[in-house]
């Protein structure tokens, strides 16, 4: 294992300039002339994305900008002492100490333990203070050569710092005698990375923690693994915090605890305030609890929710869920049309039961991989309704809605009544599941609650009513919807096109997004060679949803002024992810001036979506953009499309920055640190 900085990784006392960006980008320049990642600007970049999340810069002068990236090539610390220092966002004022944390993709655990280690240290001021006095650079490598080598790994330290501070109340909970005064809480912390601000904002709630008396244990949710608190620590506990950015990995085994929920960086900047609240919400019977199916009659915290919202965050979930299914299915069968031609359909099952490598069918290896190609995607898009209802239905009631809600997706199949079925017999198995589970039990018998008794009566009551009620009127319905988009032809399928594109531009990845895609990928079965309806449809949804990130990039060549800093690199990033067709590049844009961003991409993409449908387009796959070329007819048509569309878009919102006043109201440019 490499060491994870060298001489040539640091800079001492040096002005690297005057903002977050200036000095993150020459510290990107030292890795990369180090041989430890291959380009600057990527690199940057990913940096600079993170950055934009939440603030980096941490009390005692310190900033620790980290990220991963696919441009680097091992796991890397930089380091920066600045004769200047420059705010990055903590509230006690700016840096002086800049560590740059960067982390290939596939780091394995070995390499995490030791930035996660390395990021707990720099919570400890004489480390912070040796840092500060050396003289030289080779100092500076030895101090945190000595930090990080060995890596001690203590057995059940699911707390940041076990090891380190075994007083600090991450062992096991402490009872009669020995218990400590104030209470007793539990935490997890978990930021997008999963680097650095998951175990500072550990090791900061234990010290406060231990500063006022309070027993509190952490579950650091990180790229180094994690290890779960014991269940009995948490039946003990008497409140919960969750210091996150990112959602909570088995959040049902807090069920019904008093919860205080904050983003990861206030654990590091308010441990003790986010412990305070914590002791109140213990003693306070109306505090937010933490929702699940163990909690029958608790407080929940979704007792807030409007239906309207919970419905979205079910659909939301569901769609998000049945995505993986549906592009590499679509993909596979797009290969397989490509090497088998379109009559592989027909002869596909015959040619993988009856036939082999070493019994090639008529046609040889290209009908044979054909064949297998699209036989696996078919059968992958099978799982498009079932996915579906069942992600729908886990969404509402956790895990027991999951087999109630497969099995309601796969009667929905059944019955042909298709996507609209998944959703209603998702939702049908999810309102039941949960009703289940808030029914008073014996004891006895609330272990067979989630695995048996709930998926058994949800799923005979949510397939029953499919059966006998629902099934029949929404397959008729879904018939009848097919048929008449099937009949659309001319004007009417251009109108259907437009319609399309704007509902993609809408809310770029949310939900009109999604049930404008989810509508398309769902016709993708019955599609052929007599039916091209469906193709058409999802080559308009594709090539629409390109456009809004496309259309930013372009924006941010034609008139940089407009733009700032962080928008012109996500412009960058932009083009890539418009070609692959990744609407949500165009969010970062969007956030930030939403009134001028989302009406100039809406009139882009339903330009795009209309010619799509009026030039015939067809694409066999759901997704890819233009890396799936050899599944779209009419490529150049496509293109065509797609690129009138972002300039539309792109001059659009320039000229909308340029003379559109922007009420004072709506402007809120600075990030907000919690």
């Amino acid at each position: 294992m490499s060491a994870l900085i060298t001489p040539e990784l640091v800079a001492l006392d040096t002005h690297l300039g005057s903002e977050p960006k200036d000095v993150i980008r020459r510290l990107a320049e030292l890795v990369v002339q180090s041989g430890r990642a291959t380009e600057i600007e990527a690199l940057y970049a990913d940096a600079l994305a993170r950055e934009a999340k939440t603030a980096t810069g941490i009390p005692g002068g310190l900033a620790i900008p980290h990220c991963r990236s696919s441009a680097v090539l091992e796991p890397t610390l930089a380091l920066a002492r600045l004769s200047t220092p420059v705010d990055f966002g903590s509230k006690d004022g700016p840096a002086d100490l800049v560590f740059l944390i960067a982390a290939p993709e596939g780091a394995d655990q070995e390499h995490l333990k030791i930035l996660a280690k390395l990021a707990r240290s720099l919570m400890k001021k004489d480390f912070t203070a040796a840092l500060r006095d050396a003289s030289t650079a080779q100092q500076i490598v030895d101090l945190v050569g000595n930090v990080v080598a060995p890596v001690p790994v203590a057995a059940g330290a699911h707390a940041a710092g076990a090891a380190e501070n075994a007083n600090a109340g991450t062992g096991p909970a402490q009872s009669g005698a020995e218990s400590t005064s104030r209470g007793r809480i539990v935490a997890v912390t978990a930021c997008p990375t999963g680097i650095a601000h998951t175990y500072m904002a550990a090791d900061s709630l234990v010290a406060a923690a231990k500063a006022v008396g309070v027993d509190l244990q952490v579950e650091t949710q990180g790229s180094a693994g994690v290890t779960p608190l014991d269940p009995a620590v948490i039946a003990a506990a008497d409140a919960v915090i969750f210091a996150v950015d990112v959602d909570v990995r088995g959040r049902e085994r807090f069920a019904g605890k008093p919860v205080i929920n904050a983003p990861v960086k206030r654990g590091i900047d308010e441990p003790g305030r986010l412990i305070e609240e914590a002791l109140a919400a213990a003693l306070n019977p109306n505090a937010r609890r933490v929702s699940g199916t163990v909690d029958l009659g608790g407080a929940s915290d979704e007792k807030s929710e409007h239906l309207g919202q919970k419905l979205k965050r079910a659909l939301l979930t569901g769609v998000s869920y049945m995505i993986p299914f549906v592009a590499g299915g679509g993909l596979l069968i797009a290969l397989g049309f490509l090497l088998g031609g379109y009559e592989i359909t027909e002869v596909a099952d015959d040619v993988v039961i009856n036939n082999s490598l070493f019994n090639l069918p008529d046609g040889g290896m290209l009908i044979y991989l054909g064949a297998v190609f699209f036989k696996i995607g078919a059968l992958s898009m099978g799982f498009l309704v079932p996915a579906l209802a069942g992600y729908i239905a886990f969404a509402i009631a956790d895990r027991p809605g999951i087999a109630p809600g497969f099995v309601a997706g796969a009667v929905a199949g059944f019955m042909g009544a298709g996507f609209l079925g998944g959703i209603v017999g998702g939702l049908l198995a999810g309102v039941v599941a949960v009703s289940i589970a808030r029914i008073s039990v014996p004891r006895w018998l609330r272990s067979l609650m989630p695995v048996v008794i709930i998926p058994l009566i949800a799923s005979i009551v949510a397939s029953g009513l499919m059966f006998l009620v629902l099934g029949g009127p929404i397959a008729l319905l879904t018939v009848g919807l097919s048929n008449w988009l099937n009949g659309m032809t001319g004007a009417s399928a251009v109108i259907l096109g437009v319609i399309l594109g704007l509902m993609m531009a809408f809310d770029l990845g949310g939900p009109v997004n999604k049930v404008a895609y989810s509508f398309a990928v769902a016709g993708l079965g019955a599609a052929s060679l007599a039916n091209q309806a469906p193709w058409q449809i999802m080559a308009a949804v594709m090539a629409a949803g390109m456009v809004p990130p496309l259309a930013m990039a372009l924006a941010t060549v034609i008139d940089k002024k407009l733009f700032s800093l962080s928008e012109r690199e996500n412009g960058k990033a932009a083009w890539l992810l418009g070609a692959s067709f990744i609407s949500e590049g165009a969010i970062p844009f969007a956030a930030a001036d939403v009134f001028r961003v989302i009406p100039a991409a809406m009139l882009g993409a339903a330009v795009t979506g209309g010619l799509s449908m009026a030039w015939n387009i067809t694409s066999k796959a759901p997704h890819g953009g233009m890396f799936v070329f050899f599944a779209i007819d009419n490529f150049l048509l496509f293109v065509l499309a797609i690129a009138i569309g972002t300039v539309v878009s792109a001059f659009a919102v320039v000229g909308l920055k340029r003379y559109a006043v922007r009420k004072p109201a709506v402007v809120d440019a600075a990030p907000v640190n919690a």
